[in-house]
């Protein structure tokens, strides 16, 4: 049987130049833990998490300290040992109001606390699998930090048959997942087999850009040497927002999420990003709650850019220190496209935290009158009027 990919294209569409050639050649660094760590207890779509923690409590690396509330939340955990100084309120990107939990580190930085003993996931039941998950505090790493374990609950009546790990990674200038496929392809694999193993899916697909051939190539080495059956790579055209859930969905099956979806269980298709499938394999394999990810630094005013293993609330200031930024007036946390200015230095590398970028001259432009030359509609990946949209929008 056949895996059902077939590579198409969506609707609409942008090329904006990738810019990543400043870094994707520079292999993932570890970053030093951080002497303060500031972890929201909202880094994900959702409930908040509710601190379990008080100021004055001793914590251990990796130990729980905001549990999750609701069905769609996410738990979070502490990313180094030390005293927790302060549980109140703080900023995060584009000003949201957010409670943190602040520790001060011991210097100790000991092994990381787990979430429970290694897992077999062949011998657990989906269950207990996706109680890991959990526990571990997983969200979509791409971005949309949606916690992982929803996902991976599709309704009964609606089956998948398709997992799609998501390393197309269109944004410019960002190459963490891409720096990802290249050193750590083995856990990736193994994380997806485990959103397989969930699902119950028959087939898998790990879709690349063609911008990144030595991570196609890495991924599919990594396949035939782990005998991974009905699984493949699936390289797509560089087309901007390639890397949109709905749109790659489109690109790789023809299917079409139906309008007013809450999540795509209605095409039979999961996709998880490729660092959420690579936290996957390490919650279940080593207990690892998720308390670091790869982040870019780069810019054109960034002298040393760099790929960085990062801890949960580790200022952004001190990464751009780490990378000899000496004017950092105009940062972005992710890519260009898509990533919220920082409001602050002091804004803490989160869950969702792909990259920062700094900018030194920015691309500016002055809006003027429409002249309904259609452009705008033709790009909109989603068929909406942009034309029309600007109009109403002036009329506020």
């Amino acid at each position: 049987m056949p895996i059902p990919v077939r590579i198409g294209k969506f609707r609409g569409g942008i090329h904006p130049h990738d810019a990543k050639e400043r870094t994707r050649d520079i292999p993932i660094q570890d970053f030093p833990p951080p002497k303060q760590a500031v972890i929201p207890v909202s880094q994900h779509l959702g409930a908040p998490a509710a601190a379990s923690v008080k100021k004055g409590d001793p914590v251990k690396k990796g130990q729980l300290i905001a549990q999750a509330q609701g069905f769609v939340s996410a738990c979070v955990h502490a990313s180094i040992s030390g005293t927790v100084s302060k549980v109140g309120a703080g900023i995060f990107p584009a000003a949201r109001r957010f409670d943190s939990i602040v520790i001060d580190s011991d210097g100790a930085d000991g092994a990381a606390e787990p979430v429970g003993e290694p897992m077999d996931p062949e011998k657990v039941t989906p269950d207990e699998l996706r109680d890991r998950i959990a526990k571990a505090g997983i969200v979509g790493m791409g971005g949309a930090t949606f916690p992982a374990v929803v996902k991976l609950k599709p309704p009964p009546n609606k089956p998948i048959d398709l997992v799609v790990l998501n390393g197309v990674e269109c944004e410019p200038y960002l190459t963490a997942d891409h720096r990802l496929m290249l050193e750590g392809p083995r856990r990736i694999l193994e994380g997806l087999q485990i959103i397989r193993r969930i699902v119950g899916a028959a087939a898998g697909v790990v879709a690349i850009e063609a911008n990144k051939p030595d991570a196609a190539e890495t991924m599919r080495r990594a396949i035939s040497e782990m005998k991974i059956a009905r699984v493949d790579v699936a390289v797509l055209p560089v087309r901007y927002p390639q890397g949109g859930e709905k749109q790659l969905i489109k690109a790789l099956t023809g299917r079409e999420v139906p309008s007013g979806a809450a999540g795509t269980a209605d095409t039979g298709v999961l996709v998880h990003n490729v660092a959420t499938a690579h936290a996957i394999a390490r919650a279940v394999f080593e207990g690892m709650p998720l308390i670091e990810r790869i982040v870019t630094v780069t810019g054109d005013a960034v002298p040393k850019p760099a790929n960085l293993r990062v801890r949960i609330g580790t200022p952004i200031g001190a990464l751009l220190d780490f990378c000899g930024v000496r004017d950092a007036s105009r940062v972005i946390l992710g890519g260009p496209m898509m990533g919220p200015a920082a409001t602050s230095l002091t804004v803490p590398i989160a869950k969702g935290t792909s990259g920062v970028l700094v900018l030194s001259d920015p691309a500016h432009f002055e809006d003027g009158p429409c002249i309904r030359c259609g452009r705008c509609v033709e790009a909109c990946p989603i068929g909406l009027q942009p034309s029309v949209l600007s109009i109403l929008v002036q009329r506020e």
